[in-house]
């Protein structure tokens, strides 16, 4: 790869909404030819009240089904112009690795599906990206389809037992240049054997640059993008990945608990700020389980929006079946069903994340 090809990376193309919809329209013409050109049987007449006219308006019907003006197909639309605009676009390289902790103390909001499937998109596009899940649940992982069972070395051993991360990290097996290292079960006693340990709250940053010195020691690429998938709450793992970081991503469920869970999310940043990394600062907000048939998650996206007006993202993660479905298969929605809006509204979250 020549080095103006290593500048910037493009987004793989999609599925054009056209042939998907002539394909839909001429599967079900088939159909109902299908039944009309059965075959009559003796007994079976033509209705002489019939007439010719009233067979035409059936099909007039059918066309109108995939008239512009239904539903559906404003929505099918809505998203072929969405894929064109991501159609050739190049992601930048950052001029060095972003390190970004996905947290939010409320549970359920969406915060390893945001890291898998954000993470999977910028790799997708050709940059190298690294998951930290440091989550006991290992729920990351999982969608990485890495292994992560009590016999594998993990970050736990790398907070605990000054393991080497690069003795740990293991390749996505379904996206190249995504790396993850592993959650196990041991993390979940971890928080109390970090209480005794010397510089308990720097263990995870020491562990990334010593990581970073190793790959380019070795003469490996850059990593463009390091995320870090935190639990549900903030004690020592959670400080860990903050002192860690130099950015913060937060995801947000369109419903009321999250806007309280935010404020007092902030709160503890900004003692983190003060005492442990002052260069952590809150970089992004996604807005995620958006549910556009309600007035609820119209007006938490617009009070986040005025009052974090430079953070929210303008993408929109919708609720959608097939991003619950995805981690079942191991997989991340990139991966698990491309052509879904889940994918889209990912790619284009990864794709204004890249560019900011």
């Amino acid at each position: 790869m020549t080095s103006s090809e290593a500048a910037s990376q493009r987004i793989p193309p999609f599925m054009s909404l056209g042939s998907a919809r002539s394909d839909t329209t001429t599967q079900g013409i088939a159909l109902d030819q299908h039944v009309v050109n059965q075959p009559k049987s003796v007994d079976q007449k033509q209705d002489p009240s019939v007439s010719r006219e009233t067979e035409s308006s059936g099909w007039s019907g059918l066309e109108n089904d995939f008239d512009e003006s239904s539903p559906i197909a404003s929505q099918l639309a809505n998203e072929t112009k969405r894929r064109e605009k991501l159609l050739g676009r190049r992601l930048p390289r950052p001029t060095k690795t972003r390190i970004l902790t996905v947290a939010n103390q409320k549970g359920g909001v969406g915060k390893t599906t945001t890291t898998v499937n954000i993470a999977a998109a910028l790799a997708s596009a050709g940059l190298h990206v690294l998951v930290i899940d440091i989550d006991p649940q290992g729920n990351a992982s999982t969608a990485l389809g890495v292994p992560h069972h009590a016999e594998i070395d993990s970050i736990y051993d790398v907070l605990i037992n000054d393991f080497p991360m690069s003795d740990v990290i293991q390749e996505c097996p379904d996206i190249d240049h995504l790396y993850c290292a592993p959650a196990t079960i041991h993390l979940a006693g971890a928080e109390i054997e970090l209480v005794s340990l010397v510089a308990r709250e720097q263990r995870l940053r020491r562990a990334i640059d010593e990581y970073v010195k190793f790959r380019q020691s070795n003469g490996e690429e850059r990593l463009d993008f390091i995320f870090i998938d935190c639990p549900p709450s903030l004690g020592l793992l959670t400080v860990n990945a903050f002192c860690a970081a130099n950015e913060v991503m937060i995801p947000i469920q369109c419903e009321y608990y999250a806007l309280e869970g935010l404020s007092q999310l902030l709160k503890n940043i900004e003692m983190i700020q003060k005492h442990l990394n002052s260069d952590l600062t809150v970089s992004t907000i996604l807005l995620t389980m958006y549910d556009g048939r309600t007035n609820l998650a119209a007006h938490v996206a617009a009070d986040v929006r005025e009052h974090f007006p430079k953070q929210v993202l303008r993408a929109l993660i919708p609720r959608s079946v097939r991003i619950s479905e995805a981690p079942s298969y191991q997989q991340t929605v990139m991966t698990y069903d491309p052509s879904s809006t889940g994918a889209l509204s990912y790619l284009e979250a990864a794709a204004e994340l890249a560019e900011r």
